[in-house]
C-alpha cells in the first residue's frame, strides 16, 4: 500500500487528553507565555465525557496552577463535612475511628466534585487563554523524528474498513507535530504504553499495579441525603478473594457516588469484580441509603496503585508522561487528581524554559526531578508501602502496619524501607484447578443490576462498521488457554460484558463485543496471557458520561 499523505500542523506543545493533567499543562504554558502555540487533543466527544464523575479532591493543585479559582467559578461546591471509615461483615459494621489515622488521611479542606464538570471549566479557562482544544481527535499513533524522538501524533483517523484497512472513505487524519509531545491520557493510555516500552522506561521500576473502579450516581431520598459526608469501607464482601473497599459520597442535589475498587491482583479467576460491587450494595447500611432512589449513571476505569516505586521514568527524547499515564494515584488517600495536576504545571514549566532555550524534541529531565523531588513525589512516598503490605499480606496488615509506617513518614522516616510489588496483576492471576467457583447472587434490578443494563447508563456508543479497538495478539489463546486452564476470566474482569466464551466443546468461539467498551481498560491489565491490546477507537467514540 503506498505511504499515507497527511497534512501536519506545527505547535510549541502538543498535548493528548484533555484531563486535569493535560489542561493543567496547557493553561500553564499559556499563563507563563501567551504567544505559546498549545493544542489539546481528547477522545471524547467533548470535554469529561470520559472523566467517570465523582471523586474527592484536594485543591493544592488548583491552588497552584489558578489561586483565584473560587472567584473564577470552579465547579468545587461541596465541602466535605464528614468523614466515616466502616470495617463492613456481611450484616453489620465496625466504625473506625478517626483518631489513629495519619494527617494526610483527613478529608478537611477537600471538596466532593464531578472531575468532568472540573474538567470541563479547566477547558474554558484554558481556552481563554488561547489554547486551542479539539474533542472527538483519538490520537492512534505517535510520529517519530529522524533521530528517534517524538515528533507528534496521528489524530482524527475516521472511516477505517471493518478489517482495520485504508479504504475509499477513509479520513487519514493529521500529524500534529510539537516541539514536545505531552501524554495525559490517563491509565494505560496506548501511546503512553508504546513510548514506555520503546524507550524501557520501566526499568528501574517496580510492576505498575492497578484497581478497577466502578462507579454509580444516584438521586436518593432527601431525607437520607447528607451534603458533604464521606464515607469509606472495607471488608465484606471481597473477605480473601481480592483486596479492595467503597466509597459513598453525598454532593449535590441529593445525589450519592457509589463506588467500588477491587484490586486486579487477585489469585483467583473466577473472582467477579462487577458482581463484588453489585452485591456490596446489598449491605444493611448502603441498601438503607439506596431504597427507594434511583440510578441514573453507571461507569467503570482502572486506577493505578503502584504508586511511588512503580512510577517509570516519564521523559524520553520529545516526550512526557503526565498524571496517571505515570501513576501518581495516593491509594490510602483514593486520590490523584491532584498531582496529575501538579504533574501538569511541572511539566508545562519544564518545557516553557527548554524553548525559551531555544531547546527542542530533547528529554525534559527538569520536569522528572520536579515530580519526584517536589510535592508529588512527597505525597506518594508517604504510603509507598500500603498496597504492597496490603497484596501480599492482606487487609489487616495494611491497616496495622501500614498505618505505621504512613505515621513514621509523616515524621521523615520509615523502619520498612520501600517494599516490592512483586507481580504484575496478570502474572498474580493463577490457574482455575487451584481455586473454587463463586456463587454469586442474582442482580434483583433494585439495587443491584446486570452489567448490559447498567452499561446502558454509562451511554457508551461505538460505531458498529469500524474496527475493534480491542486486539488479540494471538486469536487461539482464549479458546486453546484461557479457557481449558483460567476459566475464561475476560467474561469476569471486565465490568461492561464485553468478552463472552459462545458455543460449547469444540464449536466454542470468543467473541468481543467492543461497542460495549467503557475504556477501562482492565483487559489491557489483567488478561493473564497479556493478549488483549487496548487501542484508541474512533474519536468521539466510547462512554458519554453526564454533565452532573
Amino acid at each position: 500500500m503506498a505511504e499515507i499523505e497527511r497534512e501536519s500542523m506545527e505547535y510549541d506543545v502538543v498535548i493528548v487528553g484533555a484531563g486535569p493533567a493535560g489542561l493543567s499543562a496547557a493553561i500553564r504554558l499559556k499563563q507563563l507565555d501567551a504567544d505559546l502555540s498549545v493544542v489539546v487533543l481528547e477522545k471524547g466527544s467533548e470535554v469529561g465525557a470520559h472523566i467517570l464523575s465523582g471523586a474527592v479532591l484536594d485543591p493544592c493543585g488548583l491552588d497552584a496552577l489558578i489561586p483565584d479559582w473560587k472567584e473564577k467559578g470552579a465547579p468545587l461546591n461541596v465541602p466535605v463535612t464528614e468523614d466515616n471509615f466502616y470495617m463492613l461483615g456481611e450484616a453489620g459494621k465496625i466504625r473506625v475511628p478517626n483518631f489513629p489515622m495519619p494527617p494526610l488521611m483527613n478529608n478537611h479542606g477537600n471538596y466532593i466534585v464531578s472531575m468532568g464538570n472540573v474538567c470541563r471549566w479547566m477547558a474554558e479557562q484554558a481556552e481563554a487563554l488561547g489554547v486551542e482544544i479539539f474533542p472527538g481527535m483519538a490520537c492512534s499513533e505517535l510520529v517519530y523524528g529522524d533521530a528517534g524522538e517524538v515528533k507528534g501524533v496521528v489524530a482524527g483517523v475516521f472511516g477505517l474498513e471493518a478489517d482495520g484497512t485504508y479504504g475509499p472513505n477513509t479520513e487519514p487524519g493529521m500529524e500534529l507535530h510539537g516541539k514536545y509531545v505531552f501524554l495525559g491520557e490517563g491509565v494505560r493510555g496506548s501511546l503512553s504504553k508504546e513510548v514506555i516500552a520503546k524507550y524501557d522506561l520501566a526499568r528501574d521500576a517496580e510492576p505498575q499495579k492497578y484497581g478497577l473502579g466502578m462507579k454509580e450516581i444516584w438521586e436518593i431520598d432527601p431525607a437520607k441525603h447528607r451534603e458533604g459526608t464521606v464515607t469509606h469501607t472495607m471488608g465484606w464482601p471481597l473477605g480473601k478473594n481480592a483486596g479492595g473497599g467503597s466509597f459513598i459520597y453525598h454532593l449535590e442535589n441529593n445525589q450519592v457516588y457509589v463506588g467500588f475498587v477491587v484490586h486486579l491482583g487477585y489469585a483467583n479467576p473466577y473472582v467477579f469484580p462487577y458482581m463484588e460491587f453489585q452485591r456490596f450494595k446489598h449491605h444493611p447500611m448502603v441498601a438503607e441509603l439506596l431504597e427507594g432512589g434511583k440510578r441514573v449513571a453507571y461507569g467503570a476505569r482502572a486506577i493505578s496503585e503502584g504508586g511511588y516505586q512503580s512510577m517509570p521514568k516519564m521523559t524520553a527524547p520529545g516526550v512526557a508522561l503526565l498524571g496517571c499515564s505515570v501513576g501518581m494515584v495516593n491509594v490510602p488517600r483514593i486520590k490523584g487528581n491532584h498531582n496529575a495536576m501538579l504533574s501538569g504545571k511541572a511539566a508545562a514549566e519544564a518545557a516553557h524554559a527548554a524553548i525559551a532555550a531555544g531547546r527542542a524534541s530533547d528529554e525534559l529531565t527538569e520536569y522528572e526531578a520536579d515530580v519526584r523531588e517536589g510535592a508529588i513525589g512527597k505525597d506518594l512516598k508517604k504510603v509507598r508501602n500500603v498496597k504492597p503490605l496490603w497484596s501480599r499480606h492482606g487487609l489487616l496488615a495494611s491497616l496495622m502496619v501500614g498505618g505505621l509506617d504512613m505515621w513514621t513518614n509523616t515524621f521523615g522516616f520509615s523502619v520498612l524501607g520501600t517494599l516490592k510489588h512483586g507481580k504484575s496483576d496478570a502474572e498474580a492471576t493463577e490457574k482455575a484447578d487451584q481455586h473454587q467457583p463463586i456463587d454469586y447472587p442474582k442482580p434483583d434490578g433494585k439495587l443491584s443490576f446486570d452489567r448490559l443494563t447498567n452499561v446502558a447508563f454509562s451511554f457508551t456508543n461505538h460505531e458498529e462498521s469500524q474496527p475493534a479497538h480491542l486486539k488479540l495478539k494471538d486469536p487461539t489463546l482464549p479458546v486453546a488457554v484461557n479457557l481449558p486452564e483460567y476459566a475464561g476470566p475476560s467474561a469476569r474482569y471486565c465490568p461492561a460484558g464485553v468478552y463472552e466464551f459462545v458455543g460449547e466443546g469444540a464449536e466454542t468461539k470468543f467473541q468481543i463485543n467492543f461497542q460495549n467498551c467503557v475504556h477501562c481498560k482492565t483487559c489491557d491489565i489483567k488478561d493473564p496471557l497479556q493478549n488483549i491490546n487496548w487501542t484508541v477507537p474512533q474519536g468521539g467514540d466510547g462512554p458519554n458520561y453526564p454533565n452532573m
